[in-house]
């Protein structure tokens, strides 16, 4: 369960994202002069520390953006490349924003879900504990019980409109640019929302 604060934020994520996404070298040929939220989607961080969220973006001419983000409240060491921005929360203080793909703990969150079968979590307000609708369903390919490496450091690149994970034994791909009828043969990440009633594949293990 993830908790969300009733926040002003300085810069918006949508502001942080209209101006980082269009720079990264994944983006291919989408056209990213405009940029509109889609949907979203949340995994836990087990010590409750960093909040890990996954964007759903509709670039202009109509593609679908993945772009997980994860929120810390001190800078992430050796991740200075990953560094986003810097936000100012509301209730929260300083936030750092980073690409999740070079976030340990993104990265074990996504493998988790993965080969266990887990999927995104419910919303909850602070403040009230009332809950938030989520439209964006989100589960793992895999088995209850399933064994996950451990996940220590990290290290990306691009392959196209992917990008590749490599954390010691494992390797996970996060697709940037969904393609609905992309499948893979591997373990599985994928998600429906509104507008994608079929299940699109957001990334895959090995």
């Amino acid at each position: 369960m993830a908790i969300i604060h009733r926040a002003q934020l300085n810069p918006s994520k949508n502001d942080l994202l209209r101006a980082w996404v269009p720079k990264q070298p994944w983006i291919g040929s989408v056209d990213c002069s405009t940029l509109e939220r889609v949907d979203a989607y949340r995994f836990d961080d087990p010590d409750g520390e960093v909040g890990v969220e996954t964007h759903l973006l509709r670039s202009a001419d109509g593609r679908i953006l993945q772009v997980p983000l994860t929120y810390r409240g001190a800078p992430l060491d050796g991740a200075e490349t990953a560094l986003i921005a810097t936000m100012d929360h509301s209730v929260l203080g300083e936030r750092w924003v980073y690409d999740a793909c070079c976030d340990p703990v993104y990265v074990s969150a996504v493998a988790t879900a993965i080969l266990t079968g887990g999927a995104g979590v419910d919303l909850v307000f602070a403040d009230s504990a009332d809950r938030i609708p989520v439209t964006a369903h989100v589960v793992g390919s895999g088995t209850a019980g399933a064994s996950v490496p451990e996940v220590e450091s990290v290290t990306c690149s691009t392959v196209g409109t992917d990008t590749i994970i490599s954390a010691g034994e494992l390797e996970l791909t996060v697709v940037r640019v969904i393609d609905a009828d992309r499948v893979s043969g591997s373990a599985t990440l994928t998600g429906t929302w509104p507008g994608q009633p079929n299940p699109a594949l957001l990334a895959f293990v090995g």
